[in-house]
């Protein structure tokens, strides 16, 4: 979901039962009560097409987050064990030891680059506008001045729109929290990132909105890990690597996008 400007917590736990601890403040993925590795991803559920739950409430996340980070930790000798967490608590949820890995269309982005260490990009996305369909007024991020718009909390989306002069700023916990206002007509725009606008519409087949044309910024997902653990960055750049050159990755991303991405 481009994605949360959290505050910088200085922990560092290590549980010799609980966390892979190794020298220098490394740290792997734990094991099983059977041996088994496991690699603990947390994730925010609610970021269609990357995470999400379908329709029936299966307990199975879906989505090009999910499909790639069971590729990765497949490719790495591990099994992936998703946890749902709210997206201004995953961060938290890394340095107390909780987890290993953020798997959840995080933006790489300077301010937390400061609080955790980035896999090399695996999507560019960038933000991107959706209004009612009748609405002649906003034809880009210049005619928001003034306008009440919607965003997922925590995200990208809410930092660029605080900026927006004389904007009001609606943000809430989901992002299909912020179409329903749209279609509501509690605000006048939705900011989000180009995914998850196109996916929503073709999703519910919506012909009451549209998403306009510009992009406000590119921006690069990628996975997330706690600061100084060079030993997972390096194993699951590796990973993502050899996905890229087996054609693994290219499968998964046309599943999800329709299309093969750029090379």
């Amino acid at each position: 979901m481009g994605k949360k400007l959290l505050t910088l917590c200085a922990l560092c736990v290590f549980a010799v039962s609980a966390l892979f601890a190794g020298c220098g403040g490394q740290e792997q993925a734990k094991g099983s009560e059977d041996g088994e590795k496991v690699l603990r991803v947390g994730v925010n559920a609610d970021f269609a097409p990357f995470e999400f739950q379908d329709e029936n409430g299966s307990s199975e996340y879906q989505g090009f987050d999910m499909d790639l980070i069971r590729a990765v930790a497949k490719e790495m000798g591990y099994t992936a064990d998703i946890q749902n967490i709210n997206f201004d608590g995953l961060i938290p949820a890394m340095e107390s030891g909780n987890i290993d890995i953020i798997a959840s269309g995080m933006t790489i982005n300077d301010t937390r680059k400061q609080q955790v260490d980035f896999s090399d990009p695996y999507y560019t996305s960038g933000l991107t506008i959706v209004v009612p369909v009748d609405n002649q007024d906003i034809k880009g991020f210049a005619d928001l001045k003034g306008k009440r718009i919607a965003v997922q909390i925590g995200t990208t989306s809410m930092a660029e729109a605080q900026k927006i002069e004389g904007a009001e700023v609606k943000a809430l916990n989901s992002s299909a929290d912020t179409f329903m206002e749209l279609k509501a007509g509690n605000v006048d725009a939705v900011i989000n990132d180009l995914p998850v606008n196109d996916y929503f519409i073709k999703k519910t087949g919506a012909t009451d909105v549209k998403r306009l044309e510009e992009r406000l910024t590119s921006e690069e997902y990628g996975f997330a890990m706690k600061k100084g653990n060079t030993e997972l960055v390096q194993k699951v750049n590796d990973a993502l690597k050899t996905l890229k050159e087996n054609g693994e990755y290219d499968k998964i991303y046309e599943k999800w996008f329709g299309t093969k991405p750029g090379k």
